[in-house]
């Protein structure tokens, strides 16, 4: 009898640890090398931070997947039995709307896109807020009255945040202007180098960009230009006189959120067709800073607290405090300020938000207007 109860205690105990040990399985989808220190690499210290973070997780991640080449790599996420799958990068949309309808079971998440399904859903970290701020303080510090802006592809993305951009830098200085060139690229240094270079050479002497690497900000810095704009990863330290502020991204806070419901039952792959995250400054998934928990560069703080402008209710205010006021203004659970509030009106001149009116998350993911401002080619523009 002794014997049978070791045998069954040791079935029991054996159960268990089977129970500890299964873990729960989630891939990723990479469009770029982790190493570009930009997009990719931040979606990658996001799922590296949700693995310490959450002891029953397990991930895998394929890297610089072509945008419409993913469905052979989810086809050997599937099969390898990962039970979540991020794709992470809008060219995916498509391709994970079909892989989710081809395997039903399996549940899929989509960075920056807008279709779901029942086993599909969706999730943004949205630098809209942050690029207003990035432009209010590069309104403030071009000499030239020319900003630069070096944009990856002209997708609603893209132009959301180059348009929030634009309406911060008019806001501080109603002469500059934002001069955009395209390089039809997420990660290309040699043609981001080309782009900068050539806004240079036009005059520009303040430099953002859309696209994952610091070469726009090295490019800058030869010259002792200023660069404001980070693309998600904080870049102080490639250009430390330079660098005045920048978007830093924290895609963890998405992760953990969304597989700790995973892991808990509240998400399955029955009911994410309208989970949705749109996450801004209020959940603290994005970041005004040249570093981490920097929002502006020490040295270029006198600055801003010299130049002198009007606030919205009228007021004498310098460039630095009403940066800090809006970034606390947005940081709000209900934010009080939002850069895309009427009226509004694009760079033709076309009333493209009413008085009173804040675009919707909708509205703002497939806009596609440029703001006054805005220099430059901007395909598929409005009439």
């Amino acid at each position: 009898m002794k014997l049978r109860w070791i045998a069954l205690a040791a079935v029991f105990l054996g159960a268990m640890g089977l129970a500890q040990s299964a873990k729960l399985k989630a891939c990723f989808v990479y469009v770029g090398p982790p190493g570009d220190y930009g997009w990719t690499f931040a979606h990658d210290q996001g799922r590296k931070l949700a693995e310490k973070a959450l002891p029953w997780l397990e991930t895998k991640y394929v890297e610089s997947v072509p945008e419409g080449q993913a469905m052979p790599f989810i086809d050997k996420f599937v099969k390898d039995g990962c039970q979540v799958i991020f794709t992470t990068s809008f060219g995916y949309m498509d391709e994970t709307v079909a892989a989710a309808k081809k395997y039903p079971n399996v549940i899929f998440a989509h960075n920056a896109g807008y279709k779901r399904a029942p086993n599909l859903a969706t999730y943004m970290a949205d630098f809209y807020q942050v690029y207003y701020l990035s432009g209010l303080m590069a309104g403030a510090l071009t000499k030239t009255d020319k900003v630069g802006y070096v944009g990856a592809y002209p997708v609603p993305e893209v132009k959301r945040h180059i348009d929030a951009f634009a309406l911060g830098v008019q806001a501080t200085n109603p002469k500059a202007t934002v001069n955009v060139k395209w390089i039809n690229a997420w990660f290309d240094p040699a043609k981001a180098a080309e782009a900068a270079n050539a806004l240079i050479a036009e005059g520009s002497d303040v430099f953002s960009y859309t696209e994952d690497s610091p070469t726009t900000i090295q490019v800058a810095a030869k010259k002792n230009l200023l660069a404001i704009g980070s693309h998600y990863s904080p870049m102080l330290k490639y250009a430390p006189n330079n660098v005045v502020s920048g978007q830093i991204v924290h895609w963890d806070k998405i992760y953990i959120d969304f597989l700790t419901k995973v892991h808990n039952g509240t998400y399955t792959n029955k009911n994410l067709q309208n989970v949705d995250y749109w996450w801004l400054l209020s959940h603290n998934a994005v970041e005004l800073g040249a570093d981490i928990n920097m929002p502006i560069n020490p040295k270029f703080i006198p600055a801003l607290k010299a130049k002198m402008v009007k606030d919205s209710a009228g007021k004498m205010v310098s460039v630095y405090d009403l940066v800090m006021t809006q970034l606390k203004e947005m940081s709000q659970p209900k934010p009080s300020f939002d850069p895309f509030t009427g009226p509004l009106k694009d760079r033709n001149g076309v009333l493209r938000v009413p008085a009173g009116k804040t675009m919707t998350e909708e509205e703002l993911t497939s806009m596609e207007w440029a703001a006054p401002g805005v220099v430059g080619a901007w395909p598929n523009e409005p009439k």
